[in-house]
């Protein structure tokens, strides 16, 4: 299904650390490939080249990336700010984009990005982010990062995809905990992309079709800017075109 301009619905897609934009849509692959379909889906590498040894080495072929750097306790950030930049830069450059898609670290940043734009702090000018993919994704534990990207629930349609055996476990559902009505999709599995059952497919399915018929129904707020700019604009225009006809 397409939107009201005939396009589809633009996801920007961001991988886990020190790996790249081709490695996760790998690991998407392994999901039954109807489900998205009708968007379409960037994979963008990390800013940075990966400042150490990446866990797929000897499985998938380099070069990795990272998006910042962080020490142990995940409470100290380095090239955040710059990272952040880089990807409004591309958002905006390559937009408007509808939601994200992330793992790990990728949701990590994904989530802070639409946090922060719902609180008015960036993105300023570009359609609200609708939806959230979240794969192992977690919340940043700077205060001064959670008192204004988690100030309030955040109301982009979410799911969240949360392992057993995850050591992110817990983290993933305190992010989950961020959002305003999350779909939480639990799996037997770890830090991965996990395969998905019939049950897994059924609720991603079911989830994606909600997105799909909200998106058709009504014009959204930005639209209805735009709209109203436009008509102001022809507005002008005809008023000029009658004054220079009574002249």
């Amino acid at each position: 299904m397409e939107g009201e301009n005939g396009k589809k619905m633009k996801i920007l897609c961001l991988h886990g650390f020190r790996t790249s934009g081709s490695f996760l849509k790998k690991q998407i692959s392994k999901w039954d490939p109807s489900l998205f379909s009708k968007f379409d889906m960037d994979f963008l590498d990390g800013k940075y080249p990966a400042g150490g040894k990446s866990d797929i080495e000897g499985i998938f072929p380099p070069p990795y990336f990272e998006w910042f750097q962080f020490n142990k306790e995940f409470t100290e950030y380095t090239n955040l700010e710059e990272c952040i930049s880089y990807l409004c830069e591309y958002i905006t450059a390559n937009g408007p984009f509808d939601g994200f898609l992330g793992f790990s670290q990728g949701a990590t940043l994904s989530a802070l990005l639409i946090g922060y734009q719902a609180q008015g702090k960036l993105l300023k000018e570009h359609p609200p982010i609708k939806l959230f993919v979240s794969i192992s994704g977690c919340k940043f534990r700077d205060p001064s990062i959670c008192d204004v990207a988690y100030k309030e629930p955040i109301k982009a349609k979410s799911v969240h995809f949360i392992g057993d055996k995850d050591w992110l476990k817990l983290p993933s559902e305190e992010l989950a905990s961020a959002f305003q009505n999350p779909l939480i999709i639990r799996h037997p599995q770890g830090h991965t992309v996990p395969r998905l059952d019939e049950v897994a497919t059924s609720q991603l399915q079911n989830w994606v079709a909600e997105v799909l018929s909200h998106r058709k129904v009504g014009i959204s707020e930005y639209d209805k800017k735009l709209e109203s700019e436009v008509n102001k604009s022809d507005a002008k225009v005809l008023e000029a075109c009658n004054g220079v006809a009574q002249a």
